[in-house]
């Protein structure tokens, strides 16, 4: 499929616009002066884990899809209780007459190892076309994938968008380790299959900003026997809780969209521990 016409669901649940409406653009975060970033994140010095209410990452857009692209994207993180949604949305062209927008979807659970989906919703419009949407339903030891075919799942898989926040919490826990050369598995429900994505760790690399030089972790996929699956590489900050602040989605060399983050993160307060 082509960037412009395949593969992100419906609308955000109020729960989560209350909750990005009550967040601030976090406190403790400094784009040049955190910690370095090959600092382990298994630290002893390193503070407890706490997932927050909500964060928001926004994007500019640029890119390739039949000619130069420019657009604006988000990703949204919201937690309930043990439960969380990521939603990751994508506007290509002007936002008062979008040629396309995406909306992909992770709701489910939130476990000691991370995140469990239980459902992935896919939305693309495209102008002047029809609105085509996926589904994939996670369910104990099988993924029912968008043409309503079962299949086995397999250990600790992710979907489309929860794969980064997965990531992100894996690096900050030290349940993965950055190093030039390591090998990184994401076991991934797409909607036609579940397969097993490698990442390579390219290594370091220093991103311009709009808030300044940025130092961050390169990770970048084997390229899928499917010519037609979409590659996705992406840029982890250590100084901003190991966020992904540069997304690429490719398809080849002429067609590919590029995500760079436009501001520092806003996130809400994490809630106080229960007694």
């Amino acid at each position: 499929p082509d960037v412009a016409a395949s593969t992100p669901t419906e609308t955000a649940p109020t729960a989560a616009a209350d909750a990005l409406r009550e967040s601030s653009t976090v406190a403790d975060t400094d784009a040049s002066g955190a910690a370095p970033p090959d600092a382990p994140a298994s630290e002893a010095s390193a503070p407890p884990f706490a997932w927050p209410p909500s964060t928001r990452l926004s994007y500019r857009l640029g890119g390739s899809v039949r000619g130069e692209v420019e657009g604006t994207a988000s990703v949204q993180w919201v937690r309930q209780g043990e439960r969380y949604q990521v939603h990751l949305d994508v506007t290509v062209g002007a936002s008062f007459a979008p040629l396309m927008q995406r909306r992909m979807s992770s709701d489910g659970e939130i476990t000691a190892a991370g995140l469990v989906p239980r459902r992935y919703d896919e939305t693309t419009r495209v102008a002047f076309g029809r609105t085509r949407r996926a589904t994939v339903r996670f369910e104990d030891g099988t993924v029912q994938l968008a043409n309503g075919r079962r299949v086995a799942s397999l250990p600790a898989v992710q979907d489309t968008a929860s794969q980064f926040v997965q990531l992100t919490y894996l690096f900050l826990t030290g349940g993965e380790t950055l190093a030039p050369g390591r090998r990184i598995e994401v076991p991934l429900a797409l909607p036609r299959r579940v397969d097993r994505w490698v990442y390579d760790v390219v290594g370091e690399q220093a991103l311009d900003t709009p808030f300044g030089t940025l130092p961050t972790w390169h990770l970048k996929p084997r390229r899928a026997a499917d010519p037609s699956a979409l590659s996705i590489e992406a840029w982890f900050a250590p100084s901003l809780q190991y966020l992904p602040v540069r997304i690429v989605i490719r398809q080849d060399a002429d067609v590919f969209i590029d995500l760079m983050v436009e501001r520092l993160p806003e996130q809400a307060e994490p809630e106080p521990p229960s007694r």
